[in-house]
C-alpha cells in the first residue's frame, strides 16, 4: 500500500472538499489515504497551523478558500515545498460564471447560510427522528417519503440522510404476523418505498447486532429459512401495493438515498404535470 497524506483545507466545514478528496483517492488501488482536515480557515493564524502540519507531513493539498490573500499564501507555500495544491471549486465556479454571465461573490461557507432551506432541513430532521421505526403513525401523511422494510435494511440511517437533503422521511418496520399501521395503507401523497436485502447477508448483519447486544443467537431473528420467508412476505406486500422496491444488499446508504430522491423527484414531476 502507498501511504498518501491529503491535506483538506476549507474556510467552512470541509464537507465538500473532504468528500471530493475521498472520492478521488478511492479511484486508485493500493493507496491508503491519511486525511488531514483543516476547517474554518479564515485567519492567518489558522492557516499557519495547517501549513505547519503540511510541512511535517507533505502530501497532496486540496482547498476551498475564497479569501484571495489566504489562498495566495497557501499556494505559494505549497510551491516552495514542491507540493500539488488544488482549488477544487475553481473549475465549477469559472464554468458557472461564464454560463450565467455573472461575477463570483466570495462568501466563505456560503452553502451553510441559515436561510429557509437550512431551516427546512432542520424541520425534516426533526420529523424523521419523530417518525423513526413506526412512531407517530397518525401523521405519516405529512411525510415526503416513507420507507418500509424488514429489520436491518438501513431504514433509519437512510431516513436521516434524506432529512439532511431536506426530505421528511419516515420509516415503518415490516414484522411478520404484525399488521402495518392503517394510516400507512390509507395515505395518498407520500412516496412509499420498500427496502429489501439478501437473506444471507441479512442474517450476518443481525447476528453481529445480537453479538453487540449480548443477546441469545438461538432465535427466529437469525434463522435463515425464517428470514428468507420474512423477506419474501415483505416483497409480496410491496408488490401488492405497487410500491417501488430497492434492494440495498450491495448499496451504500448514499446510493440508496440517491435512488429514492430520483423516485421522489420523478413522482413529484408527474403529479405536477
Amino acid at each position: 500500500m502507498t501511504l498518501l497524506h491529503v491535506h483538506v483545507i476549507s474556510d467552512s466545514t470541509g464537507e465538500t472538499a473532504g468528500t471530493y478528496a475521498r472520492a478521488a483517492v478511492a479511484q486508485f488501488e493500493g493507496v491508503e489515504m491519511r486525511e488531514h482536515l483543516w476547517t474554518m480557515i479564515r485567519t492567518e493564524s489558522a492557516l499557519d497551523e495547517a501549513l505547519a502540519r503540511i510541512h511535517a507531513h507533505p502530501g497532496f493539498v486540496m482547498f476551498t478558500l475564497v479569501d484571495e490573500k489566504l489562498r495566495a499564501r497557501l499556494e505559494e507555500s505549497c510551491r516552495r515545498l514542491h507540493l500539488p495544491c488544488l482549488s477544487i471549486l475553481d473549475p465549477a465556479l469559472a464554468a458557472l460564471g461564464a454560463y450565467l454571465g455573472a461575477e463570483i461573490k466570495a462568501r466563505p461557507g456560503g452553502q451553510h447560510v441559515m436561510d429557509a432551506e437550512y431551516f427546512s432541513r432542520i424541520e425534516a430532521m426533526q420529523f424523521s427522528l419523530a417518525h423513526d421505526d413506526g412512531q407517530s403513525s397518525r401523521s405519516l401523511d405529512r411525510a415526503d417519503v416513507i420507507l418500509v422494510g424488514v429489520s436491518r435494511t438501513s431504514k433509519t440511517p437512510t431516513c436521516i440522510y434524506l432529512a439532511q437533503r431536506g426530505l421528511k422521511a419516515a420509516n415503518v418496520p415490516f414484522v411478520p404476523d404484525c399488521p402495518l399501521p392503517a394510516e400507512l395503507l390509507e395515505i395518498k401523497w407520500p412516496l412509499i418505498v420498500g427496502l429489501t436485502k439478501d437473506p444471507k447477508r441479512l442474517v450476518q448483519i443481525r447476528r453481529n447486532r445480537l453479538l453487540q447486544l449480548n443477546k441469545d443467537q438461538d432465535t427466529d431473528y437469525v434463522d435463515l429459512e425464517k428470514v428468507a420467508r420474512e423477506v419474501s412476505e415483505a416483497r409480496k406486500l410491496f408488490a401488492a401495493h405497487g410500491w417501488p422496491v430497492i434492494d440495498v444488499t450491495r448499496r451504500s446508504i448514499e446510493e440508496t438515498a440517491a435512488s429514492i430522491i430520483q423516485l421522489h423527484t420523478r413522482r413529484r414531476e408527474e403529479q405536477q404535470g
